[in-house]
């Protein structure tokens, strides 16, 4: 996805490195990596993200989630190198009652979050020139996530449960891809700021997925039910709406809804299909 939004940037060399090529856990590995590759900007997009496996899981959580994100936060300090860090609205407890805005003091309810917002610290703490999008309800064509997920289930039952008492901002992963590359040449040397980023409006998952097979047209009836009928090792935030406002102004970007968007990712996931 990324690549295919980068192929017009011919001017710009970029390099694409997952955990085998950049274990930014390893402070040596991370040393070695950025002298060779000398990048003007660093985009980390890596995170433990398996929310209910983290509850257990924990220290494996915080290493990649808050120790290698200052591992990197420090490496990047120390080289100069301005950083595009992605976090999520799990640093809220969800009690709020509007769209959560920048500024509002975090309060994570799980461990996921409290990792994602040791991360956030981290950065905040060690570098000169920094911007963290954080974000919400990811889903795209590619990879796992909840719109693909109901489109499989959906083929194969012909009933579904699916919580309705937590509302949250759908993201679209290929528009905050969009937007990170748009956001590159503002993070200048000493800029360090902090985004809100999702689609426009707000939605319950269960309106969420009435909505993935209108749009698909799959004969598959969603059932409300609430969190309490559906217990996780987790607990989820009840409201996770973000407020997209400065990400509007900053950078004069447009926010499309999420249907808008959630119709774009449906017809792609139809096209790999077919």
């Amino acid at each position: 996805m990324i690549k295919d939004l980068l192929r017009f940037e011919n001017d710009k060399e970029f390099f694409f490195l997952g955990r085998v090529e950049l274990d930014i856990s390893d402070k040596q590995i991370v040393t070695q990596r950025l002298e060779e590759l000398k990048p003007n900007f660093i985009v980390n997009c890596a995170a433990y993200t398996a929310v209910d496996k983290a509850e257990d899981d924990t220290a494996r959580a915080k290493l990649v989630n808050q120790t290698a994100v200052e591992n990197l936060a420090e490496q990047c300090n120390t080289f100069k190198i301005p950083l595009v860090h992605i976090s999520t609205d799990y640093v809220f407890d969800g009690q709020a009652s509007s769209p959560y805005q920048e500024s509002q003091v975090k309060a994570p309810i799980n461990l996921y979050g409290q990792t994602k917002s040791g991360g956030e610290d981290a950065v905040m703490k060690e570098l000169e020139s920094y911007f963290i999008f954080r974000t919400s309800w990811l889903f795209s064509s590619f990879g796992r996530n909840f719109v693909k997920t109901m489109l499989s289930l959906g083929q194969e039952r012909r009933e579904l449960n699916v919580v309705s008492d937590q509302v949250g901002s759908p993201c679209y992963a290929r528009e905050l891809a969009r937007l990170i590359i748009h956001s590159l040449p503002y993070l200048e040397r000493g800029v360090r700021e902090v985004f809100h980023f999702a689609n426009d409006g707000a939605v319950s998952w269960a309106d969420f997925a009435k909505e993935i097979f209108r749009i698909a047209e799959v004969n598959c009836l969603v059932q409300s039910i609430t969190a309490d009928d559906y217990p996780t090792a987790a607990k989820r935030p009840k409201y996770s709406v973000l407020d997209n406002n400065k990400v509007k102004s900053y950078f004069d970007w447009r926010v499309p809804f999420w249907k808008e968007s959630l119709e774009d990712c449906v017809r792609r996931v139809q096209q790999t299909r077919a």
